[in-house]
């Protein structure tokens, strides 16, 4: 076993916290909130804690509350307009308000080991690409998983490999995104996560490809 192969099965063995971005609505099938109270359910039970948007309504609240009902902790982070809405989940084991929605990301960031996304929407893919544009910038060395029910991130994810075979996204970067159609696997994968190594100088060829 290589030394990197070492430290990556070691911090994912310690992973405590996952991060969930999903949607503030329950979406049109009743499907996706039984995969959400899933996952859920499995983080609760396996001792993983849940940090997500803090909120009491749609995919948001029934991870939560899966959650909490299997003997898991969950933390909130909701900016402070979002709070003045009176969408606060009331049963968190903590909760944080925050100026707005750069500082909310850098938080739940800070705060997890892992992240995950469910179907959601503008928000939802908001803060998908951000963590995924720290996993690409070395920023972060998490791992970053999508779950994938009912196909509905597939569009987005051709999207990701048109933009690979355009030459706007690495094969790397591309390959170090989890994608399972079931929590179980989901979480499975999360945990024994080994990324792809990065081609270390490739922002050096963009230099030269730039006339730089």
């Amino acid at each position: 076993m290589s030394l990197n192969h070492y430290f990556c099965c070691q911090r994912n063995c310690d992973m405590k916290s996952i991060c969930v971005f999903c949607g503030s609505s329950m979406g049109n099938d009743p499907v996706y909130a039984k995969d959400a109270a899933r996952l859920g359910e499995i983080m609760g039970k396996q001792g993983f804690r849940l940090v997500f948007g803090g909120s009491n309504i749609g995919l948001m609240t029934v991870i939560a509350d899966a959650v909490l009902a299997n003997g898991g902790e969950v933390v909130g982070v909701m900016p402070e307009n979002l709070v003045a809405r009176n969408i606060v989940h009331k049963q968190l084991t903590q909760f944080y308000t925050v100026a707005d929605m750069a500082e909310r990301k850098q938080l739940m960031g800070d705060l997890s080991d892992a992240f995950v996304a469910m179907p959601g929407g503008f928000g939802t893919l908001d803060e998908l690409a951000e963590v995924l544009t720290w996993l690409q910038l070395e920023l972060m060395d998490k791992p970053v998983a999508v779950l994938n029910t009912k196909g509905y991130f597939d569009h987005f994810l051709k999207f990701l490999d048109h933009a690979r075979d355009e030459k706007f996204l690495r094969v790397e970067h591309r390959q170090n995104i989890v994608v399972q159609d079931n929590p179980d696997d989901l979480l499975s994968s999360l945990i024994k996560f080994v990324p792809v190594p990065v081609y270390s100088k490739w922002v050096d060829e963009l230099k030269k490809e730039s006339g730089i």
